[in-house]
């Protein structure tokens, strides 16, 4: 779950490594660039990396570096190749970041893999967009720690994914790719994944803060406590008593990374219902429509209905790659 709160502390954190300098590009940069307090701009508008945090992989086999982006038009998509524009250095320019990036605020859109002896390095991603170059420098920063598999205030724990009936789980971020796919120009090519969440209960701060030898504060339904400086209660209700869900459970976004021509899924968004069972795996199927050959990556993200809780956690994501004819 991405609650709005987490929103604000991730793009609190960004402003604090967001680093501009003059346009060295082909591009011709612009006068100045705008500050991020100022309101957007339908189009011709900057773009932000903006690093989000890292956390360490629940295998403990390294660390993931978790990005994301500001982009400052409200109505332009903005297109940017990997290469001198786009790219993230040393050692690259390719970390598999995006090459389309959307409007608004973009949080959590790919991660970084380092390994647990990556130190005190540091990696800088450079953007030119509409003339106008940003950067971000981040590393291995203690402020930024994040909370990657579960938010201890409440027990909540991300959505998990898989890409097919006897492939293993995936959870929080993850790098490279968890399926290929080959399809054809203007031919619909089925999405499939499956998807499970459990949502937090309130049992499961109860217990955390039980074992810390605290006594939980009386939270009614409509109600919110301060416990340790976070925002804990019971999750907002889904199903009203004997009625039908009012909100999905998770919904499946869909997103265009790269690629070179315009993609179509349909619908972007597939609501799904667990009915309220921890272990119901369901089944999320789309169709991407692609309008020119290449190779293309998209975005899959299970998204929890909003709980009303707040913190670091939790999400999942995973990159596909579709080959087009």
């Amino acid at each position: 779950m991405k609650a709005p709160g987490v929103m604000v502390a991730a793009l609190i954190a960004a402003v604090g490594v967001w680093a501009l300098a003059a346009s060295t590009a082909a591009q011709a940069p612009s006068a100045r660039l705008p500050q991020l307090p100022e309101p957007f701009g339908d189009a011709n508008e900057a773009v932000y990396p903006a690093f989000e945090g890292w956390g360490e992989a629940a295998d403990g086999s390294g660390y993931y570096l978790v990005l994301g982006y500001k982009n400052r038009n409200r109505a332009q998509v903005v297109e940017v190749p990997i290469g001198p524009n786009n790219r993230i250095e040393p050692g690259g320019p390719d970390y598999g970041q995006p090459t389309v990036f959307y409007p608004g605020r973009q949080t959590t859109v790919f991660a970084i893999k380092v390994p647990k002896d990556y130190g005190d390095k540091r990696l800088t991603w450079t953007l030119v967009a509409n003339g106008q170059q940003t950067a971000a420098t981040f590393y291995l920063n203690r402020e930024y720690n994040m909370l990657l598999y579960r938010e201890d205030s409440n027990g909540n724990e991300p959505p998990r994914l898989k890409f097919g009936p006897n492939e293993p789980m995936l959870s929080g971020p993850t790098v490279g790719f968890a399926q290929t796919l080959n399809g054809s120009v203007g031919q619909p090519l089925p999405l499939k994944l499956w998807a499970s969440d459990a949502p937090p209960t309130e049992k499961n701060w109860e217990s955390i803060l039980s074992a810390r030898g605290r006594t939980p504060p009386p939270v009614g339904p409509s109600q919110v406590a301060i416990v340790d400086g976070r925002v804990i209660g019971p999750p907002s209700p889904r199903r009203p008593a004997g009625g039908e869900a009012s909100v999905p459970d998770i919904t499946v976004v869909w997103q265009k990374v790269r690629g070179p021509g315009a993609v179509t899924v349909t619908p972007p968004r597939v609501p799904l219902m667990t009915g309220g069972k921890p272990d119901a795996v369901v089944e999320a199927s789309a169709m991407a429509t692609f309008s020119a050959p290449g190779e293309y990556v998209l975005r899959a993200e299970p998204i929890e209905a909003d709980d009303g809780f707040d913190g670091l956690c939790c999400f999942s994501f995973a990159h596909v790659k579709v080959i087009v004819k």
